[in-house]
Order: C-alpha cells, then sequence, then structure tokens
C-alpha cells in the first residue's frame, strides 16, 4: 500500500507544480509539455532519474517527463553500441512505439469525435 501512497504523492506533486506553472506564468500548456519532456531526458542524463522511478514508482512512470527519460535512455544505449548512428537510430527505435500509439488513438478518437479544428 506504501508503493501506491508514494506514487500517488510524487506524480500529483507533478501534476500540482506543473498547474501551478500554468496559474502563474502567461505560458500555454504546450511549453510546460516540453518542459516536462526535455527535464525527464536532462534527469535521465545526470542519472536521477532511474532512482525516481525505483522510489515512486508509476508517480513517475506516468506524467509526460516519462517519454524524455524514455527517448534518452534509447539514445545513450544505441550511442554506446554504434556510436554517432546510434543516437539517430535509438531515437527512433525506441520512440516509435509511443509515437505510433498516440497517432492510432488520435485518429480513432477523430473518427469517433467532431473535432473542432
Amino acid at each position: 500500500m506504501g508503493n501506491y501512497f508514494t506514487a500517488f504523492l510524487i506524480g500529483g506533486l507533478i501534476c500540482g507544480l506543473g498547474q501551478v506553472f500554468l496559474d502563474n506564468t502567461k505560458y500555454k500548456p504546450a511549453h510546460l509539455l516540453v518542459a516536462l519532456v526535455v527535464l525527464g531526458a536532462v534527469f535521465t542524463g545526470l542519472g536521477w532519474y532511474e532512482p525516481l522511478i525505483k522510489f515512486a514508482g508509476a508517480g513517475v512512470t506516468i506524467p509526460v517527463s516519462n517519454f524524455g527519460n524514455i527517448l534518452t535512455k534509447g539514445v545513450l544505449l544505441e550511442a554506446g553500441r554504434d556510436g554517432l548512428l546510434g543516437l539517430f537510430k535509438g531515437l527512433l527505435e525506441v520512440g516509435s512505439a509511443g509515437i505510433s500509439a498516440s497517432v492510432i488513438i488520435a485518429f480513432f478518437m477523430a473518427v469517433i469525435f467532431n473535432p473542432k479544428a
């Protein structure tokens, strides 16, 4: 039960800080989205994201900051294996599943509902 509570608190803290950021600045949600992905990537590069995952579990793997973590892990893994080519290969290989799922789900949501844009 303690793991669920920790995940809830940390995930809620991330979301709450994001909402405070949006409420007190003139930035748009897209700015926050990019900032969270970049923070996830930076934390992964510094080696801070993995201990955070071990501590909070789903509390940090569900928010969008985990997308930066996933991309950075793929790039670092493939760059170590294939050098400069691995930088591009790792990004595309690891990120493709999430991007493909997002595109497919967005398509079906547009078919089911009437989008305004």
